[in-house]
């Protein structure tokens, strides 16, 4: 007999990362499931606006995740002004791209300090309400990347390794505690943060409401893994069987090290200048700035592909500051 999905409605999930994309996407599928949705992002005017798109009672708040106090903070008031937080889903990550020996230490301190250190303090904050209470879910989102190394996203990679890696060791460390615990792997998806990428023969980009669709299902069945397209777990988990060299060549023949490495850098430009921002100043250019558009065939921003000669002492002081002040 097939088990029957958990409802969700009245539901207090707190969405990380969620003024747009993957974050906007569940959002909005969590509300038509009649749960109490709260949004923070970096970008706090943005993640107000999406709230009030949204609608249905959601909030919008500011939220630095790589900064406990403004996670904190930001779990405070959703309890405060929703209801005590039942769900936490650690959906805000960057995506810079390019090759390894031409990534600045700035640029991979601030993949590392979101996509690792932000879903720790998170997790961590919510497992601390979760724990008297016996009951309490949330939610990493990694990638495909967190199973599979992928050519020019060396640090990304890891760092959604981690995220797999923190999720399996979440869920035995809390089983019989009450938590569930989900880690969702998408392949490429269509949003900013996905824009411009190649196109590999085996998976075609999905949508960030399919990737909505598989985090609602997670919740509703409390599935650990979640896959998406749902194909790909299967892809990934014959991989771990056959010899690798095999692999190696079916990843050739279909073109997967493409997907990260043979990338259109007039469509990727608006995020590639929001990543520049981000890893000059900690903060992204607000949404309503006009980004620098590269032409067609030109080199990528910084945040892409920084300079061969790496970090110059002011990139250093920069970098320094940076981790001082968040």
């Amino acid at each position: 007999m097939a088990k029957v999905p958990r409802s969700l409605a009245g539901l207090t999930i707190a969405i990380t990362g969620g003024a747009r994309g993957i974050g906007r996407a569940t959002a909005k599928a969590l509300l038509a499931q009649g749960a109490r949705v709260a949004i923070g992002d970096i970008e706090q005017p943005l993640a107000e606006q999406t709230a009030a798109e949204l609608g249905s009672g959601t909030i919008g708040l500011p939220l630095d995740v790589t900064d406990r106090d403004s996670f904190k903070a930001f779990l405070d008031q959703v309890e405060d002004r929703l209801a005590r937080l039942d769900v936490l889903i650690n959906n805000a990550g960057i995506m810079p791209l390019g090759p390894f020996v031409q990534e600045s230490d700035a640029t991979a301190q601030r993949i590392v300090d979101i996509n690792i250190h932000g879903v720790i303090i998170g997790s961590k904050l919510a497992i601390e309400r979760f724990l008297p209470r016996h009951r309490g879910h949330i939610v990493e989102i990694a990638s495909a990347t967190g199973k599979i190394g992928f050519a020019n996203a060396v640090t990304y990679s890891a760092s959604k390794h981690a995220v797999v890696g923190i999720a399996e060791s979440l869920r035995q460390e809390l089983r019989g505690s009450g938590i569930d615990i989900s880690v969702v792997m998408p392949t490429a998806v269509n949003t900013e943060l996905g824009s411009g990428l190649g196109g590999a023969r085996a998976f075609k980009a999905v949508e960030p409401e399919d990737v909505a669709a598989a985090i609602v299902e997670a919740l509703q069945t409390n599935r650990f893994e979640a896959y998406v397209p749902k194909s790909l777990g299967a892809t990934i988990r014959s991989g771990n069987v056959m010899p690798r060299k095999f692999m190696e060549w079916v990843g050739r023949a279909l073109k997967g090290n493409e997907v990260l490495s043979n990338l259109d850098h007039t469509a990727r430009a608006s995020y590639e200048e929001r990543m520049r921002q981000t890893i000059e100043g900690g903060r992204p250019a607000p949404a309503a700035a006009a980004p620098a558009v590269a032409e067609a065939g030109s080199p990528a921003p910084e945040a892409a592909v920084p300079a061969e000669s790496g970090p110059t002492d002011q990139d250093t002081e920069a970098a320094k500051r940076e981790k001082e002040a968040v």
